[in-house]
């Protein structure tokens, strides 16, 4: 599936109006921060580029990455947009050690659904770092079950962009099996129109994510469940994990 909040323009602006910048964003760059000045940094699924250009802007040497046109077309719009590089792609487009930090953040890990996606993707990330290079990134606690949320009048909101439009937006889950759930994001306009973004996220355990970073050539350094750096099952529902590429 192709979600349609970054690869329709309409939708982009809507995106970047409902996500602004967050305690997720802190958590990360606090990550960066403590690896090293002026390090490489991959952002794998960059989006719109609200990380990626506060990192640029920090002195970071800045890669985004994204297979999304229009979100990558926003990104490069953007104010300071030319400290950093974009590139409209996957993760195979990856060059060899060329990273000292590798981040997948706002849960983009997820949509690796498949195994073999997942397997694919870290492969891919641990081809593009120096050795002892660090991958962070996000992914849901399944145990949190926050799905079961979705559909509920948590899930209704109003978005209001920059032209002072307001957007209802609603979440509607369509399925939930074998550890991935589908879900359809409702989109109402001012003017009656609705768009639809269609996707499916992987909720993978805890114990699925440290046996996959394993295999692929990762060491675990520290996995949180909470953005304040909290132990797993004590946070917000998430699996906030930091590890180190090592020698196989």
């Amino acid at each position: 599936m192709r979600p349609a909040e970054f690869h329709d323009p309409r939708l982009v602006t809507v995106y970047d109006a409902e996500c602004p910048w967050s305690r997720d964003d802190d958590f990360f760059m606090g990550v960066v921060h403590s690896v090293a000045d002026r390090a490489r940094v991959l952002d794998l699924g960059c989006g719109t580029g609200r990380l990626a250009l506060a990192m640029a802007a920090a002195g970071y040497q800045v890669t985004g990455v994204d297979p999304a046109r229009a979100a990558v077309d926003a990104a490069r719009a953007k104010p300071g947009a030319e400290r950093a590089r974009w590139i409209e792609g996957t993760s195979m487009l990856l060059p060899e050690s060329s990273f000292e930090v590798a981040l997948m953040t706002s849960h983009v890990a997820q949509f690796f659904v498949t195994d073999d996606e997942w397997r694919g993707a870290l492969t891919d990330l641990k081809r593009t770092l120096v050795a002892g290079g660090t991958l962070a990134f996000d992914t849901r606690d399944p145990k949190a079950r926050e799905w079961e949320r979705w559909n509920s009048v948590e899930s209704q909101r109003r978005v209001t962009l920059p032209d002072s439009r307001v957007i209802a937006v609603w979440t509607e889950v369509t399925a939930v099996q074998d550890g991935a759930v589908s879900f359809t994001h409702h989109y109402t306009f001012p003017d009656g129109d609705e768009l639809l973004s269609e996707a499916s996220l992987r909720f993978r355990t805890e114990e699925e994510v440290r046996s996959t970073l394993h295999d692929a050539g990762f060491c675990i350094e520290q996995i949180y469940g909470g953005w304040q750096r909290e132990p797993v099952g004590a946070g917000d529902g998430e699996l906030l994990v930091i590890a180190r590429s090592v020698d196989t």
